[in-house]
């Protein structure tokens, strides 16, 4: 009697081990899926977090890049053009180096009948420089293109010319007379092998009726590069 008594009881401990035993396996299970849980908001929470960051530092970055390109436009005054007539390259050489030192474009006044070297010998009384001085009515040249592309994105406008018998060599006046210079900043420069500047730049000035003319500057026939940046660097213009 008492042996079965025992069994019973040994039967009965068994079980209950089984079934604690059971209990604290489903604890645990729960706890580590609870603590996978955890872990996995936790991930979630910082990549979130991370992507944010990253979104605030590009919004940042992407603000102080508009900033800065505003700033520079600002500092920069805008877009530059150089227009120019060259009879014999030296007002070209002048120019070339006015946009290298600003930036700026280029734009070549080029007459639809082209001056050949008989045509600009003035000392010839038959030549067709002569002829045109002679009689106003003859300077009006036909220029290839008086226009030029995106005219109002350009705040500052070089103009550069040859010296002809003390004014601007007229295949300069067709591109004058035919711009609105509205709004923009507009500097004249000239070549000549004794003339001055004159009133050269006034008369275009004149002629174009907008725009705000500045003096301007005279360089002598194979003036350097180095004295043409130091004037043009002198306006604050460069880059």
């Amino acid at each position: 009697m008492k042996l079965k008594k025992w069994i019973s009881i040994a039967i009965i401990g068994t079980a209950m081990a089984g079934i604690l035993a059971a209990c604290g396996s489903s604890n645990t299970a729960e706890q580590t899926a609870a603590a996978t849980t955890a872990e996995v908001q936790t991930t979630e929470t910082v990549s979130e977090a991370q992507d944010t960051e990253t979104a605030a530092q590009k919004d940042n970055s992407q603000a102080e890049a508009e900033t800065e390109e505003a700033e520079n436009s600002d500092a920069e005054g805008g877009k530059t053009l150089v227009v120019y007539y060259s009879a014999s390259g030296n007002t070209e050489e002048v120019a070339n180096t006015i946009a290298e030192v600003t930036g700026g474009d280029l734009f070549e006044l080029e007459p639809a009948e082209p001056y050949s070297d008989a045509d600009l010998n003035w000392t010839d009384d038959n030549s067709r420089v002569t002829r045109e001085h002679e009689n106003e009515a003859e300077r009006d040249v036909e220029l290839v293109s008086s226009t030029v592309e995106d005219w109002d994105s350009y705040d500052t406008v070089f103009i550069g010319y040859p010296i002809w018998w003390g004014i601007a060599a007229w295949p300069v006046d067709g591109f004058v007379e035919a711009n609105d210079f509205t709004g923009k900043t507009v500097i004249p420069f000239a070549t000549s092998s004794s003339s001055g500047l004159g009133q050269s730049g006034e008369l275009l000035a004149e002629m174009a009726g907008t725009g705000d003319w500045q003096e301007g500057m005279r360089f002598r026939s194979g003036v350097s590069a180095e004295d043409v940046t130091s004037w043009v660097e002198e306006l604050g213009l460069g880059q």
